[in-house]
């Protein structure tokens, strides 16, 4: 830990006396969240606080989320939605080394009761 002479530094990234780097990984985890590369949020982490994080260590700490995010993808759905909406961004994506277009759909439904679900 850098120190000076009256003691006064306090780190901004993890603080003091603390290993734990769970504020890292929630980082990395809404940046991947928010469509950025692997590569990219290193570079983030890199330009933003200094520190080196490589490419395959973001993906170890995104890789923890995929259980999450196939248990909400194979969630059960109501039989009947009176409204649903639905609207899509399209992406160009890098796939086999050539560039394509993608859509990401974004669906709410609104249930008899009134709730919504998000898909």
């Amino acid at each position: 830990m850098p120190r000076d002479r009256n003691g006064e530094f306090e780190p901004k990234l993890i603080p003091k006396y603390q290993r734990d780097i769970s504020g890292i990984e929630e980082k990395v985890i809404s940046l991947y969240a928010r469509g950025m590369s692997t590569r990219d949020i290193h570079d983030q982490l890199n330009d933003l606080y200094g520190i080196e994080v490589s490419a395959e260590m973001v993906s170890k700490i995104t890789d923890k989320i995929l259980p999450q995010v196939k248990e909400w993808q194979s969630r059960p759905l109501n039989p009947i939605y009176p409204f649903v909406f639905m609207d899509c961004i399209h992406y160009k994506v890098r796939e086999d080394g050539r560039i394509l277009n993608r859509a990401a759909y974004i669906v709410l439904g609104v249930t008899v009761g009134g709730g919504t679900k998000i898909s």
